[in-house]
């Protein structure tokens, strides 16, 4: 299994060191249009490679996509982060054209790629690789509900003061401080639903909590978040890796599920070899399809204001 994560930065770099961690790729490449960056942050982590005890290649190049030649998965993390006060919305004009010339780059020496986009706004980037390189929409899954199902189940392990090991929940929507939709409803602690536990007061503030999870690291960091994010990607790419067939909630095209067409977004899927192999069909409330069409409505928006 060879990886090519694309940004050497702060997430880029989380992502390459999780993956090599976990010990299942052979190769993992990175590429930065910053001289020298990758190469350094590569050496850097294979010096860990004896204290940490994996046997993964990790190799940088400064926009050699030569080197990114039979990919089986590349995570796109390139782009500029968030700066405080910055809505993701905020990014897409300079964004855009980087993952547009960088999946295009990937796909030039890896056609068979399977493609994770991370750059924000990540639906919007999602639906534009969809649009751009004309690959099958199991090959392109966008990262954002499994970072958010993280962050839910962090803050409901929280609010429970129990292991998140006990908990169990699921962000669905996009990938935005107002489009995230937790479904409080259908969260377990041990298969017992979190409401036998916690308020609906107590509930919906988990929910607000979840939502701005990302600003508030903004705020706290003066950046965006990196370690959560490497290690959602680094979990995605183990189960295609493996075909572990697992349930996450990622950014994915739809023709009609959940009502929605023509859109990247969350919804649960089951990812392994082939990517995304099934888009999982759950039955919301009224009250979460709502949300839910209230969420596509805004990805949809900034979507328009893409230049394809």
């Amino acid at each position: 299994m060879k990886v090519t994560v694309v940004g050497a930065g702060a997430v880029g770099a989380s992502c390459a060191e999780y993956i090599a961690i976990k010990n299942f790729a052979s190769e993992v490449v990175i590429v930065d249009i910053k001289e020298g960056f990758a190469e350094g942050k590569a050496m850097d982590l294979m010096q860990t490679a004896s204290l940490n005890g994996f046997d993964t290649k990790i190799v940088g190049t400064t926009g050699d996509y030569t080197k990114t030649a039979g990919t089986d998965v590349a995570v796109i993390t390139s782009g500029i982060p968030r700066k405080p006060g910055m809505t993701r919305e905020e990014l897409i004009g300079i964004n855009a054209g980087i993952v547009k010339s960088v999946s295009e780059s990937l796909i030039e020496h890896s056609p068979n790629v399977i493609i994770i986009v991370v750059s924000n706004p990540m639906d919007t980037m999602t639906y534009l690789t969809h649009k751009v390189t004309g690959l099958p929409k199991n090959r392109i899954i966008g990262m954002g509900g499994a970072l958010d199902s993280a962050r839910f189940k962090y803050r409901l392990s929280e609010a429970l003061e129990c292991p998140t090991s006990d908990v169990d929940g699921m962000v669905i929507g996009g990938h935005s401080d107002t489009g995230m939709i937790p479904l409080t409803r259908l969260a377990t602690r041990n298969s017992v639903r979190v409401s036998e536990f916690l308020s609906e007061e107590r509930l919906d503030k988990v929910a607000q909590d979840t939502m701005v999870g990302g600003a508030t690291l903004t705020k706290l960091l003066g950046t965006s978040a990196w370690y959560a994010p490497g290690a959602a990607v680094s979990s995605m790419v183990h189960a295609i890796a493996c075909d572990q067939k697992k349930i996450f909630p990622c950014s994915t095209y739809l023709e009609g599920e959940y009502g929605l067409n023509d859109i990247c977004i969350g919804v649960p899927v089951i990812i392994g070899k082939n990517g995304i192999e099934k888009i999982v069909d759950i039955n919301l409330s009224d009250a979460e399809k709502e949300k839910l069409a209230n969420s596509a409505a805004a990805v949809t928006k900034t979507n328009g204001l893409l230049e394809l």
